[in-house]
């Protein structure tokens, strides 16, 4: 991977990984093509989960507290009940 792929966007980014795992799903790649494939989605795929953990810490909720409004960071889970925990 080159410089300038590190500066596309997300979209971008996870268009060619779609592409690469489409190529890759199909099997008619031969072995050493595949491997390369492989890690240029590997690439992708990390450069795509460290543009989303940027933006997550980028990201405040609103909550209530003691009838309060209060800022807090993004970064808790959804529990089954589709609550936010801790």
């Amino acid at each position: 991977m080159t410089n300038e792929t590190l500066e596309i966007s997300f979209e971008e980014a996870m268009a060619q990984l779609e592409t690469i795992v489409e190529q890759l799903e199909d099997g008619d790649v031969p072995l050493e093509k595949a491997i390369d494939l492989f890690q240029q989605g590997m690439k992708l795929s990390q450069m795509c989960s460290k543009k989303l953990e940027q933006v997550e810490q980028k990201i405040e909720m609103i909550v209530e507290e003691g009838g309060e409004l209060k800022r807090k960071p993004f970064g808790g889970t959804l529990d089954e009940t589709g609550e936010l925990g801790e």
